[in-house]
């Protein structure tokens, strides 16, 4: 896949949303996006986000205003970012990632909160039912731990013979460490034997690499705003200890990793944009359902495959939504 640039979305919509409330005179809704990344990483699911809006009515300059902040995977921005747009009582938070969204609900219990993507989010207390959030809080669950069975079944195809398992996990997550613990679970149910690795920052990757090397036949990367932020140097050194690796989502493939499976967030952060319509015309979000992902991608890369002496099997290949080669 050739990574799609972040492009400025202009021009026009025909029709312009009636915003229930009243606003001040001259004030345009505003929608404070609370980027868990770097433009350079996120922003081809910005926009998908912003074209979907247009498709709605709303035109970022005309009768909405967006910003944008970025906490470059540290969790300490989060805090300030949010703060920041609590003072200036933004209409909605839009942001991805348990860390942000629940520093975001920490934040406000006011302002609207959409999360285009969040792990378990009854699991991890974001929410209090899928059906009825309750509270300011909805958006879409990534369903990141109901596929977690299925990515070691995937594992198991490319790696044969796997038998030790590694599972590196952000513990600043709450929800990284859910899905480390469920990894560990399945992994056992399946014969395997599991050696947890617990990173708490970018300096503790290459001990844990090097404890692992020659050791474990395969690593599972569980899915977090730091892993995702570190994607590159995660693989450079799996990839010099001949490590398989395994992830949620295709941006880990793209940056190196041998295979991922999981929901399609470009197509989450697109229906994203139908929550923030609903919000803007006067819908509570407490009511607005938390959805499940309806599109789930096997991504492989041939290139890492083979630099690991690994034979994909033909009958996988056939059944990737891509594969890099």
């Amino acid at each position: 896949m050739r990574r799609r640039e972040f492009i400025t979305l202009l021009g026009g919509a025909a029709a312009w949303p009636r915003v229930v409330w009243a606003q001040q005179a001259g004030k345009l809704p505003t929608i404070g996006i609370l980027g868990s990344g770097t433009p350079a990483g996120q922003g081809q699911w910005y926009a998908g986000f912003v074209q979907r809006l247009r498709e709605l009515g709303w035109t970022e300059g005309r009768n909405l205003t967006i910003e944008y902040r970025w906490a470059e995977g540290l969790d300490e921005r989060f805090a300030e970012i949010a703060a920041e747009y609590v003072r200036r009582k933004v209409d909605v938070i839009v942001t991805s990632g348990n860390s942000a969204i629940a520093v975001a609900k920490q934040a406000t219990s006011v302002i609207p909160i959409v999360f285009a993507v969040a792990g378990d989010p009854v699991g991890t207390g974001l929410v209090e039912n899928l059906a009825r959030p309750g509270g300011n809080v909805t958006g879409l669950s990534a369903q990141g731990t109901d596929t977690t069975g299925k990515r070691l079944e995937l594992l198991r195809e490319v790696v044969p013979g796997l038998r030790r398992l590694a599972v590196m996990a952000h513990v600043g997550s709450s929800y990284a460490v859910l899905e480390m613990r469920e990894v560990a679970a399945i992994a056992h149910s399946l014969g395997l034997d599991t050696t947890l690795l617990e990173i708490r920052g970018a300096q503790d990757i290459g001990s844990a690499v090097a404890a692992v090397k020659g050791r474990v036949h395969a690593l599972y990367v569980v899915t977090d705003t730091f892993a995702y932020v570190q994607r590159i140097r995660i693989h450079t050194m799996t990839l010099a200890a001949q490590l398989p690796t395994m992830h949620g989502f295709r941006e880990y493939v793209e940056a190196g990793g041998l295979m991922s499976y999981g929901a399609s967030f470009p197509d989450l952060w697109q229906r994203a944009a139908v929550y923030v319509d609903k919000l803007l015309r006067g819908a509570k979000p407490g009511d607005l359902p938390v959805e499940q992902p309806t599109k789930f991608d096997l991504v492989i890369n041939l290139v890492t495959a083979k630099a690991l002496a690994l034979e994909v099997p033909a009958t996988l290949l056939a059944r990737a939504d891509e594969v890099i080669e």
